[in-house]
């Protein structure tokens, strides 16, 4: 029988480090990068090494290949585990994941209005933004769930919590050519 909760981690390029992944029979449950994101951490069984579950290699390979810069679909196909989220979380990362592609970004305010998250004065009066804004600081699956590609109408925007979060956002952005890479990129040959 399976463990209810495996937990593991993932080595990263990015800034903030290695990711913490915690996955149950359904699907993928929680993701984070930083290590204050662990409020909503599951219990479970922590794997010391990944290839002895089908979970965990299957998120560690996927993962991989993003970083290589080799996966480039919409989305990283993987089955997620919505159980941490609310109906309004998942309604707006559901449709996140399905709309807005690799190499694409789209606004706070453009994602509640296409998610239909918010009403038309919400809208107007920059509601949506903020609703949409605490979404994505609040996502239990992020990187999996393209959080990262949701920006400020006039700038990046956040991305969590911690002083690797915007030059995380930076690197997954210049990663899928939303962002040109500076000097000090070290990502691969030609994102």
């Amino acid at each position: 029988m399976e463990p209810p909760v495996i937990r593991f981690t993932v080595d990263t390029p990015l800034p903030s480090g290695r990711m913490r992944v915690a996955a149950t029979a359904r699907g993928v449950i929680w993701a984070a990068f930083h290590e204050n994101d662990s409020e909503q951490l599951p219990e479970g069984l922590d794997l010391a090494d990944v290839s002895t579950d089908r979970r965990s290699h299957a998120v560690t390979e996927r993962l991989a290949a993003y970083f290589a810069g080799t996966w480039r679909k919409p989305c990283f196909e993987l089955p997620i585990d919505w159980s941490l989220t609310s109906n309004l979380q998942r309604r707006v990362l559901q449709c996140l994941e399905a709309t807005v592609p690799f190499g694409e970004t789209i606004t706070y305010g453009a994602l509640a209005e296409r998610c239909g998250a918010v009403d038309a004065e919400a809208a107007r009066n920059g509601q949506a933004a903020r609703l949409v804004g605490t979404v994505m600081a609040t996502t239990p699956i992020a990187m999996l769930i393209p959080a990262h590609r949701v920006v400020a109408a006039d700038g990046l925007g956040g991305f969590g919590s911690g002083p690797d979060a915007l030059p995380t956002k930076r690197w997954l952005l210049t990663l899928e050519g939303r962002i040109p890479p500076t000097l000090d990129w070290d990502g691969p040959e030609s994102p």
